[in-house]
């Protein structure tokens, strides 16, 4: 039983730590080895009223309008691992061990609300007001790994970056607290990283954890003593120190950079879990310049493409980075669930996998590859500055096929 919490990583840096008045976010998703992620687009959308919306486990009220998002996602859940929305709202969730046994019972997963505090918010405060209140109501549970042997739970942390700020929520049941951050390099991982600094926090917390025992109201009330187990909470950030010697100079690239680095233990590819899904994201504070997002749909950085989308009307979708869908056949939405996996991968992890042989297996041929890839993706950073540097307002027709004509690019090249 994998008790441990998967070992992804979340950043991000602010002004003056990163480069040009840019915020930069990003976050490597360890999840099970086998485990396929896809990235998809929901366009914006009007709801009637009543409507309610099928998440992974549980059915819950829709909103009358929900925002457009892009989402990488476990393609056998409804939520995603990480994500923006057309408003520059990107948030990110870590799967986090406390003292209270998170619940079995099928309610919302992290990830559901990590989708949900998109589509609902266009700020990072709201995602979080709306993630705090949808755990009050629904509570959190249920299996985080499609894995039919055995249910494996945990609690969740998440970081919700806008252009303005970030705000570090840390959850145990419906029981919360949250940071707010608006310079300087942060990085949250698997255990929880909250203090005694709270800018927002569950009305009944220190109430219930004083009824606990967990907290006897004189000593400074430091959220990850009392609620991790024994000595979890220790700096856990390999990653931030890399962030931080750039002197002002986080970039895309920088980022990019510390994603891909297995010695740190950021890039994680171990017996049990590898980084199975990365995103960058540059949100500009100044709001006449576009977010631009890059998705790798891929497992392992140091061996993906960060490829850039940016929010416009009308994006072309991309369905060779989308898992087959299964409908209600589908083993993850039939009980008891998970009897049966069936194959998620989309096209594109298909010729990655190609391609991740051909650098195990034929040193000389991969290395080529990879410069080949590596010069690919560069163009499409340089692009992307270029965008930033200019005075014009974008032209939303120069990047409708974006993200498409990059995996289409990288497609041809593995072929």
């Amino acid at each position: 039983r994998m008790a441990a919490a998967p070992p992804s990583y979340c950043f991000v840096a602010f002004p003056p730590c990163s480069k040009d008045g840019l915020v930069v976010f990003g976050k490597n998703s360890a999840r099970p080895r086998d485990e396929v992620q896809e990235v998809v687009y929901f366009a914006a959308a009007e709801h009637e009223p009543g409507s309610k919306v099928e998440c992974t486990y549980i059915e819950i009220e829709q909103v009358p309008k929900t925002h457009a998002v892009m989402l990488s996602r476990p393609s056998w859940l409804w939520g995603a691992e990480m994500g923006a929305n057309e408003h520059g709202v990107c948030v990110a969730n870590e799967a986090v061990v406390t003292r209270e046994p998170a619940s079995e019972s099928e309610a919302l997963l992290g990830m559901d609300l990590v989708r949900l505090g998109l589509e609902r918010g266009a700020t990072a405060k709201e995602a979080l007001d709306v993630i705090v209140a949808l755990l009050e109501e629904h509570g959190q549970g249920g299996n985080y790994y499609e894995d039919g042997s055995s249910c494996h739970t945990f609690q969740s942390a998440f970081l919700i970056v806008d252009r303005n700020e970030a705000w570090i929520l840390e959850t145990s049941g419906k029981y919360w607290a949250a940071e707010k951050i608006t310079e300087g390099v942060k990085c949250i991982c698997n255990q929880l990283s909250l203090t005694t600094k709270i800018d927002a926090e569950h009305p009944e917390l220190r109430n219930y954890v004083k009824s606990q025992g967990w907290w006897n109201g004189d000593s400074d009330f430091n959220f990850s003593e009392v609620f991790s187990l024994a000595d979890d909470h220790l700096a856990c950030c390999s990653g931030r120190e890399s962030l931080e010697k750039q002197g002002g100079d986080v970039s895309a690239q920088a980022m990019i950079d510390v994603l891909r680095d297995k010695d740190s233990g950021v890039c994680v590819d171990s017996e049990s879990f590898l980084t199975t899904a990365s995103i960058v994201s540059v949100l500009p504070q100044d709001p006449s310049f576009p977010c631009i997002h890059y998705f790798t749909g891929t497992p392992d950085p140091s061996r993906s493409i960060f490829k850039p989308f940016i929010f416009v009307d009308d994006v072309k979708l991309v369905p060779k980075v989308q898992s087959p869908s299964f409908g209600n056949d589908d083993p993850a939405k039939k009980i008891p669930r998970f009897q049966e996996k069936p194959d998620r991968r989309h096209e594109l992890y298909k010729a990655h996998e190609w391609a991740r042989s051909l650098l195990e297996n034929d040193q000389d041929k991969g290395q080529k590859l990879m410069r080949i890839m590596l010069e690919l993706e560069k163009q499409g950073l340089e692009a992307m500055e270029d965008i930033l540097s200019r005075t014009e307002i974008l032209d939303p027709a120069e990047v409708v096929d974006l993200f498409y004509d990059c995996v289409d690019t990288e497609l041809k090249f593995f072929k």
